[in-house]
């Protein structure tokens, strides 16, 4: 393992974070956009997340199957950006340039499915990790600093 792993690992974090953030701060901005580019409503973004593993893994976890641990990994980074694709709230307001104009609907306006609330408790999330991995890095500075001071 060496010196700068523990900020390597960190950083994949906080990059991963600041892409959530992002894609959160999309979907807030959109939360109430009737027509996109593409045409139709606004659906919901969001996210997945997956593990880097080391390729020549150094330590494995002696509780673990072997064929199941992969090491203690190598960080994260993201798969995929996908989108929600359930139904968004409908409001009647035939007077909307939006309105469903025939059908069972017709009258209503279909708005995004993005729930600020939860987009909020989602930031925040987002905001609190890359916080803990900026600590890491942090951390891992005071600890090389120490570690040099020792040397001298």
């Amino acid at each position: 393992m060496g010196l700068f792993t523990s900020i390597n690992i960190a950083a994949t974090g906080m990059s991963v974070e600041r892409l959530r953030t992002d894609v959160i701060s999309n979907n807030i901005a959109n939360a109430s956009s009737t027509r996109t580019q593409e045409g139709g409503v606004f659906k919901r973004k969001s996210v997945l997340l997956e593990p880097v593993a080391s390729e020549n893994p150094q330590w494995k976890n002696p509780f673990v199957p072997n064929e199941l641990d992969n090491g203690a990994g190598s960080g994260v980074r993201a798969r995929e950006i996908v989108t929600d694709t359930s139904a968004g709230r409908l409001v009647y307001d035939p007077t909307h340039p939006d309105a469903i104009k025939s059908g069972p609907h017709a009258g209503y306006v279909e708005y995004p499915n993005v729930n600020i609330v939860n987009e909020m408790v989602d930031m925040i999330s987002a905001s609190r990790a890359y916080e803990a991995n900026a600590s890491v890095v942090q951390g891992s500075k005071e600890m090389f600093s120490s570690a040099m001071e020792i040397g001298r």
